[in-house]
């Protein structure tokens, strides 16, 4: 019984992609990643002109305080505070965990992503691999021979030639 699971796990044909890769090597990739750096860029120039008005706000404050009654004090803290809350009511809206940069990367990278794991799936199909990880990001694979690294065909699945190979 033993000896059949051994043999069997022998028998097993394992390959592995890093995605990263692949998909850093895709023009469309890099066509998201552009659209999404500028909508993140102005995002985060309104954040710092809401930063500067804060801190303004503050100055402000700092170097008037002795004039203020308690009334007027409280108004100009409330003031700050506001300004404090829209800032980051801002930052939860564009970057926040169901914000508008999350979506918009997600609803841009969903074709491109069903793309290459469909490409993965044919290479690992016509290839009669049992398995296929993937080495991106934080994998916890330590360590592969590079005979079974199935990006370049991915990449020629997706119709894209490399000059260097990939690991």
């Amino acid at each position: 019984m033993i000896c059949a699971s051994i043999t069997a796990a022998q028998d097993q044909k394992i390959g592995y992609v890093n995605t990263d890769q692949i998909l850093s090597q895709m023009s469309e990739y890099q066509g998201i990643q552009e659209q999404l750096s500028t909508i993140s860029s102005e995002w985060n120039k309104q954040l710092d002109k809401m930063e500067q008005e804060i801190e303004q706000l503050k100055e402000d404050f700092k170097a008037k305080e002795i004039l203020y009654t308690e009334e007027l004090k409280k108004k100009k803290q409330q003031e700050i505070q506001n300004k404090i809350q829209q800032r980051q009511q801002y930052l939860d809206e564009k970057f926040g965990a169901k914000g508008e940069y999350f979506q918009k990367q997600r609803e841009l990278l969903e074709p491109i992503q069903r793309k290459v794991f469909k490409a993965i799936n044919k290479v690992a199909n016509d290839q009669n691999f049992d398995f296929v990880f993937d080495r991106a990001q934080n994998s916890n694979m330590l360590f592969g021979e590079q005979e079974w690294n199935l990006n370049e065909e991915v990449l020629q699945e997706l119709g894209i030639t490399l000059n260097e190979p990939s690991n």
